[in-house]
């Protein structure tokens, strides 16, 4: 794909992209994509994805008590447990607030690494990465930030998001679907949102201005992007209605750069999968 090309001209040492198609095939790469950069919170939607499998397995349930006092693992999921961003501090009631909390995906993480007596990478590894042949990824710390990874096993997470084979598509359709909406708050690096809509572990698109996607993404686009200059979105609605997905891994920390150069990329490759 051409819009591809646009990452050399990005400000970062190195840069990889990808675009997958809902059918699991690769429409196009650019850059290393052997190479593993760190994920910062695009660690999350597979730490997500791990959360899934084991309330699917009967480890834990979405709506057992998890984290602070009347919080859920649905709550944890969600961004609503009323964590701080990243201490383990209250600071509102669980399902009030849109609280974006590194603190609370690590509540997360123990809360399952308790109920499965499984350290929390362990089980994200045997969960999720080595089902699906992601032999480069590993979690090295929290799983709210501290991923690793290369295009290469992204694609084939985007591909799992778009036609899962570990999970129920029921499943994964209601953790790309809005979960408590309505709430405020504020999405990092691009400040207050109203409402501030997520689903559980994935950020929903909807009409938020401004945004890291592109203009032309449909309201159900949802991913995340990562601090390490790193995004993973997926549109059901891209490529006539077919759905398509991208990855971008960069090693510069996310800024002014980004903000700049991630929307005009998405809208470059919406605008290659239209159909003629």
């Amino acid at each position: 794909m051409e819009s591809l090309r646009m990452i050399e001209n990005w400000p970062v040492p190195t840069a990889a992209a990808a675009v997958v198609r809902a059918d699991g095939r690769v429409a196009g790469t650019h850059g290393p994509q052997q190479h593993r950069f760190p994920l910062a919170s695009v660690t999350k939607p597979l730490a997500a994805y791990a959360a899934l499998v084991a309330i699917e397995e009967g480890a834990v349930e979405l709506d057992e008590p998890a984290g602070p006092e009347g919080s859920t693992v649905r709550h944890l999921l969600a961004h609503t447990s009323g964590l701080a961003f990243d201490e383990q501090r209250t600071m509102a009631a669980p399902g009030t607030r849109r609280i974006y909390s590194n603190a609370g995906f690590e509540a997360l993480g123990d809360h399952i690494a308790e109920a499965t007596e499984i350290p929390f990478p362990q089980y994200l590894r045997e969960a999720v990465l080595e089902p699906l042949g992601m032999n480069a990824t590993e979690l090295a710390g929290s799983p709210a930030k501290d991923g690793v990874s290369t295009v290469a096993d992204l694609i084939r997470f985007a591909a799992e998001l778009q036609a899962p084979r570990l999970l129920a598509p029921e499943t994964v359709a209601a953790a790309t679907s809005v979960v408590f909406p309505g709430l405020t708050g504020v999405l990092p690096g691009y400040g207050h949102q109203k409402p501030n809509d997520w689903g559980l572990g994935f950020e929903i698109r909807d009409g938020k201005s401004p945004h890291w996607t592109g203009a032309s993404s449909s309201a159900r686009t949802f991913g995340h992007f990562g601090q390490a200059g790193t995004f993973l979105w997926v549109d059901p609605e891209a490529a006539g209605g077919t759905g398509a997905a991208c990855v971008a891994l960069t090693d510069r920390a996310f800024g002014p750069w980004a903000v700049d150069a991630w929307p005009p990329l998405t809208d470059a490759v919406l605008a290659e999968l239209r159909p003629a």
